[in-house]
């Protein structure tokens, strides 16, 4: 794969990412079915977007293949590819924003083992857990928290 970029994103990219964030949950959300999936779709395209400070991650041809969205010193989102996924781009993005925006938290899926690790391996610590989701759905949240160093 061509070297990319991490660069600013703006409501241009809006429908690649949501093709992105599309592939990567029902490649990893296997708890979710369709009957979440298209509210949630909807929900991300309409208000989750609009809210958070945008990277997106260009390959070398340009096209957009991860992203994080970034609300104060939280990580509010990250959605790779399923094309790419594991071969660094979240990680490079997590990075990325851990240096720009500071970033020290992040809420994951309990149900999302996968997520979990990768965090974990990026240094951060469970802290707490909600047993529901931020719609008030029963999918437990785990609360994550970047270990001091």
């Amino acid at each position: 794969m061509s070297q990319g970029q991490i660069q600013q994103g703006s409501p241009a990219d809006f429908d690649r990412l949501l093709v992105v964030w599309e592939e990567a949950v029902r490649a990893t959300h296997d708890f979710l079915d369709e009957a979440d999936i298209d509210p949630l779709r909807r929900l991300v395209r309409d208000h989750a977007l609009p809210a958070v400070d945008l990277r997106v991650y260009r390959d070398g041809q340009g096209v957009i293949q991860g992203f994080a969205g970034t609300d104060g010193d939280r990580l509010e989102m990250l959605f790779v590819s399923n094309a790419v996924r594991g071969t660094g781009i979240g990680r490079q993005l997590v990075e990325q924003v851990i240096i720009e925006r500071g970033i020290r938290h992040v809420d994951v899926n309990e149900q999302n083992p996968q997520a979990l690790g990768f965090y974990r391996h990026l240094g951060f610590e469970q802290v707490g857990r909600s047993p529901l989701d931020g719609q008030g759905r029963p999918f437990p949240l785990l609360h994550l928290r970047l270990a001091e160093t």
